[in-house]
């Protein structure tokens, strides 16, 4: 199919499938299940090998209650497995796409699509918006990362249709705000933890606008912080849950009453720390398996978080199974030495700007004064001359912040191993200073 007709084709498939009956739907989740489970199989060295050794043959692979036959995976893993054997032997890496993973947690991982995949991905996260009430030709500006940027189709674009005006996290929260204000977009979108530090200049400004609704995304904020985000601009604030190895995958829709799971496009399983499933209501570890991704398939993968699953639906119309959020990936605000805040989003997208960024393992930032940072790396390669990739990346956090004003210290340090935080997480950015 050709590009131009592929995303509508995507799109238009995908709004049906949102009020299907669950018996319909699983129809196609399991023939699609069979499908990524063959084909990873047969040409994904990564899981020929898991499979094997757990004696598990495809045909063993009909029923969603057959996924338990398989093996878990781990992100590090995953992570860690020699890059050829993660990508199918049918592709040429060169003409795939790349996206990596926000490095939330320290631990950044590379994903690679066909131009199919993406255009699927793109579809699905559109049906969130569209059943919020996005039309066509709305004022579209999202705060997110400048990797981001022209992420939509440029005939969209040129057709006026979802176009999306991008604004850089990095251009700071005063200057984002200015221009939000002026443009008045009706559809407010990007990193939660930046819409927060944005309402508050918004409010402090006096300037009043109205979105129909404010989509928050990548970091996951408490209720009173999106009770604040709707005062402030007097819309409905709509979560959105996901991660960069399956974009998009769970989503409010105006009633709020849960998370929509896309599980016509990425499977959920919940499970206890005994590999079992919970029941409805319990807390478990989520475990995802992806149905559109065939270049580098994602089979049992967790993903790190824990969430509810729901028996219930929602009045909203869709018949897209419910669950909730229980924890994410949790930050710390950074507090900047004229008392302004930054998301700690930023410090992870910075690094995945860094151009060192694929020789790093591991990684963690700490604000230990407001003018101090230390840096730990974790570095694959030992050869890298650590000396250059010091002065290289105090110099670009710098620059890529725009906090040349504060004389801001990078302390870059080199460990044989990142420790979990205090709290036991696996954080990648905390502060030792901010507290809210």
């Amino acid at each position: 199919m050709h590009g131009f007709l592929r995303l509508p084709y995507y799109l238009f498939g995908a709004m049906r499938r949102a009020i299907w009956r669950p018996e319909r739907l699983r129809e196609i989740q399991e023939k699609r299940l069979r499908c990524v489970v063959r084909y990873a199989y047969d040409f994904v060295p990564f899981y020929h090998r898991k499979f094997r050794e757990a004696g598990i043959f495809p045909g063993e692979i009909r029923s969603l209650d057959d996924l338990k036959k398989l093996p878990i995976i781990r992100k590090d893993e995953f992570r860690n497995a020699p890059f050829d054997e993660v990508i199918s032997r049918q592709f040429v890496v060169d003409n795939l796409r790349m996206v990596q993973t926000s490095g939330s947690t320290g631990s950044p991982l590379r994903i690679y699509l066909t131009r199919t995949e993406s255009d699927w991905r793109r579809a699905i996260y559109m049906r969130a918006n569209i059943f919020c009430g996005q039309m066509p030709r709305d004022r579209w500006v999202a705060i997110t990362a400048p990797h981001h940027f022209g992420s939509f189709p440029s005939w969209l674009q040129k057709l006026g249709l979802y176009s999306q005006i991008c604004l850089s996290v990095f251009e700071g929260v005063k200057q984002n705000a200015e221009f939000v204000c002026r443009f008045k977009p009706h559809i407010l979108d990007g990193y939660s933890g930046f819409l927060l530090l944005l309402a508050k200049e918004v409010e402090k400004n006096g300037v009043k606008f109205q979105p129909k609704v404010v989509f928050g995304n990548a970091d996951l904020i408490d209720h009173p912080s999106r009770k604040y985000l709707e005062d402030v601009f007097g819309a409905p604030y709509c979560d959105q849950f996901g991660c960069a190895e399956f974009n998009r995958t769970a989503w409010n829709c105006l009633q709020r009453d849960g998370y929509h799971m896309d599980v016509d496009s990425v499977l959920f399983e919940f499970n206890d720390e005994n590999g079992d499933s919970v029941s409805a209501g319990e807390c478990g570890e989520i475990f995802h398996t992806s149905l559109f991704n065939f270049a580098m398939p994602f089979i049992r993968y967790s993903i790190g978080d824990l969430g509810r699953p729901s028996d219930d639906f929602c009045s909203c119309g869709s018949k897209l199974p419910l669950m909730e959020v229980v924890e994410g990936r949790k930050d710390s605000f950074i507090i900047l030495p004229d008392g302004s805040l930054l998301s700690p989003r930023v410090f992870t997208v910075a690094m995945g700007m860094f151009r060192f960024y694929g020789f790093i393992d591991q990684f963690r930032v700490i604000q230990k004064r407001r003018d101090f940072f230390e840096v730990i790396l974790k570095m694959k390669d030992a050869n890298l001359d650590c000396e250059i990739v010091q002065r290289e990346l105090a110099g670009h956090l710098v620059r890529t912040l725009n906090v040349e004003k504060f004389d801001l210290i990078f302390n870059v340090k080199f460990v044989d191993d990142v420790p979990l935080s205090k709290g036991g997480k696996r954080m990648a950015v905390v502060s030792e200073v901010y507290k809210p």
